[in-house]
């Protein structure tokens, strides 16, 4: 196992004044064993930066380390490291168990040690009854096991996950994240996992890497990237639903932007802020309010148990305390 240190690393296409920059000088210390989730929109630079860490882009500028080794001219088998890609690239001609043991083949280990390799990994991802079968015979959070165990069989340095779970269903999803973050825990394997889906992030994550437009918006906890988001794009991106922004909320200073959760949102019979309700979504144990506020759109969370409100009517809410609220620059969008 390693730490990863990435040190003002960008990256460019092309050279000269036309070159494209895609990452703004990122900075980051993973430690080993550490469990970091890169977490962004498309066309963020979350997939550039891990492909850099796997050495399959060229670092345009600042250094990578793997452990204590500056690597941004090893090839990536010099580096020792894994990789599972969003689509399971198994062999469909081979068992699950030959394409588990493939690289372990080519890199001529020897055959007890590859089948006690492969049992070891088997076993950790519930895959021992299925190694016979083809990747065709399994369904895809199956095939998705598999490819982590080939993975695992390197017995990597580091794990890079590019994606890995956006070609399962929901369900699946839901499952295959329980089984990373057992396979992280059994492991304790230095990871870098990528993903668009911030509740992905929010779930696997011990770290999580904000990326926006190449640049690193916050790195941290879950909780420290939930509850004190360092922009108006983490506060907006992450959470589901979003942060209330609020340019003209009552009693806000020009040149600042509220943001408050719909969750530290409270119906209040009097006072408060009065709110144009327009949809109401039913969401089983709660209930999500959309409405407007001063001409600007406004959610509102409402546990199943409390009164709700009609499409059409006016309601009145407050914030369910002063440490519910965030201040936001509204020129640079960073957290006051």
């Amino acid at each position: 196992m390693a730490s990863i240190t990435l040190k003002n690393i960008v990256k460019r296409y092309g050279r000269g004044p036309s070159a494209n920059q895609v990452i703004h000088g990122v900075n980051a210390e993973i430690k080993d064993g550490e469990f970091i989730v890169i977490v962004g929109p498309s066309g963020c630079g979350k997939s550039t930066l891990l492909r850099m860490v796997a050495g399959l882009e060229e670092i345009s500028g600042g250094e990578l380390l793997i452990g204590d080794k500056v690597v941004n001219t090893m090839e990536p088998a010099q580096r020792d490291i894994a990789m599972v890609f969003q689509n399971y690239a198994l062999y469909p001609h081979m068992t699950n168990y030959e394409n588990m043991a493939y690289g372990l083949k080519i890199a001529k280990v020897a055959p007890e040690e590859i089948r006690r390799r492969v049992d070891k990994a088997a076993k950790i991802l519930e895959l021992s009854h299925l190694l016979e079968r083809k990747p065709r015979e399994l369904s895809g959070g199956q095939r998705q096991r598999v490819a982590m165990g080939r993975a695992i069989v390197r017995q990597p340095k580091v794990f890079l996950f590019d994606e890995p779970l956006s070609n399962l269903d929901a369900k699946l999803r839901g499952q295959t994240r329980i089984e990373i973050q057992k396979l992280h825990a059994e492991l304790g394997i230095t990871s870098l996992f990528v993903t668009h889906d911030q509740v992905e992030a929010m779930t696997l994550a011990q770290r999580m890497i904000v990326m926006n437009g190449g640049v690193m918006e916050q790195f941290g906890t879950p909780e420290e990237v939930y509850h004190t988001p360092a922009s108006t794009f983490v506060a907006s991106f992450i959470g589901s639903p979003p942060m209330n922004l609020l340019k003209n909320a009552p009693g806000s200073m020009p040149g600042r932007i509220l943001g408050i959760r719909p969750e530290h949102l409270q119906v209040v019979t009097e006072g408060g802020w009065e709110i144009q309700v327009d949809t109401v979504e039913m969401l089983g144990a709660e209930r999500l309010v959309y409405g407007t506020l001063n001409g600007e759109a406004m959610t509102i969370r409402i546990d199943e148990g409390a009164p709700f409100p009609r499409a059409g009517e006016s309601i009145r809410v407050q914030p369910s305390g002063e440490q519910r609220l965030h201040w936001f620059d509204a020129s640079s969008g960073k957290r006051i």
